[in-house]
């Protein structure tokens, strides 16, 4: 089984990439190469099924070398995210559209139809959503990173209807806890909350309390990611994108969940300062339901409670806590 991960070096593909080294096998086969695809590879295990390709995914040529020995399945994770893609159109175009093309084009070429699992993105919705959500929702965007996500799962479905991409889109939320970096990323208030407050630090908070936002853990991402790898394409429909499962929670029950793990005292470290754009694209986002995805097999993380902990572990920090001697509220 040959592997490969775009954007090798981000958030969610590190995380991905230690999963499959440490499950060994996907689709029933052992992983015999899994390549790594990012300009900065730095960090990886020293491993033997690991093959590092520098560059940027907008190479047409190094995805042709990556590609030259032969694929089974692909996770295309690479993109610039909606704020810099809406700050830099024309770097948004490159990496976020006609890369995505590139390779659904180089792949069509393998042998054997092979397996794409593209992270995709709620932001096509766009704003201004109704008050309850369906998988049947019509997509919206309003960001020009949303439209070209967008316009790469249509491309996917007629490669798959085409039977020579078994492509599969997911449409992510809010991923939690990224670390508190610049990122590009407008949803990054979700985790700099959750890592503030569970570093014991203040935090201004753009949104309002009642702000409603779609939430997962990176543990429950990369559990739907390779979920949509193994699916038999053979019983799939006709469309291949599908909204993930996941949790509509307010800013305060998320603040409630963090307390009830860290310390009810540390609430006073959070206050608000709320950005209307901001929260009328992120902060009033409603119910959505997904009972097709789920009939899948796909999942979210199942309460607010187990949202905190599948981010931040924190009972993992109060044991390491408790055995230093201190309590829970002194926790950093």
């Amino acid at each position: 089984m040959r592997v490969m991960v775009t954007g090798a070096n981000g958030f969610v593909g590190r995380a991905l990439v230690q999963r499959l080294l440490d499950a060994g096998e996907l689709r029933g086969q052992p992983i015999s190469v899994l390549m790594l695809l990012d300009k900065d590879l730095q960090g990886f295990p020293e491993d033997k099924r690991l093959r590092r390709h520098y560059g940027s995914v907008t190479d047409a040529a190094l995805l042709r070398r990556a590609l030259a020995d032969g694929i089974d399945v692909v996770f295309h994770l690479v993109s610039i995210p909606g704020g810099a893609a809406e700050e830099q159109y024309s770097l948004g175009y490159q990496v976020n559209l006609l890369a995505s093309l590139e390779l659904l084009d180089q792949l069509r070429s393998q042998p054997g139809a092979p397996v794409l699992v593209y992270a995709s993105s709620v932001a096509v919705y766009g704003g201004d959503l109704p008050a309850r959500m369906d998988e049947s929702a019509v997509p919206r965007p309003e960001l020009s990173y949303a439209a070209h996500k967008l316009m790469v799962e249509t491309a996917l479905n007629d490669l798959a209807r085409r039977g020579e991409v078994d492509g599969r889109a997911v449409r992510l939320p809010g991923i939690v806890a990224r670390p508190r970096e610049p990122n590009g990323l407008r949803s990054a208030f979700m985790s700099d909350l959750l890592q503030a407050f569970a570093a014991g630090e203040p935090y201004r908070c753009p949104v309002s309390a009642a702000a409603t936002c779609w939430w997962m853990s990176l543990r429950c991402c990369v559990d739907n990611l390779l979920h949509a790898a193994e699916l038999d394409g053979a019983t799939l429909g006709a469309s291949r994108v599908w909204q993930l499962p996941l949790l509509q929670l307010s800013i305060a029950q998320v603040i409630d969940a963090l307390a009830n793990a860290y310390g009810q005292e540390r609430r006073a470290l959070i206050s608000f300062a709320p950005d209307a754009g901001l929260q009328a694209l992120f902060g009033s986002l409603p119910p959505m339901k997904t009972p097709q995805a789920r009939a899948l097999g796909f999942r979210h993380d199942g309460s607010v409670a187990a949202l905190v902990r599948n981010s931040l572990n924190p009972s993992a920090s109060v044991r390491r806590a408790r055995a230093a001697g201190v309590t829970a509220h002194e926790i950093d």
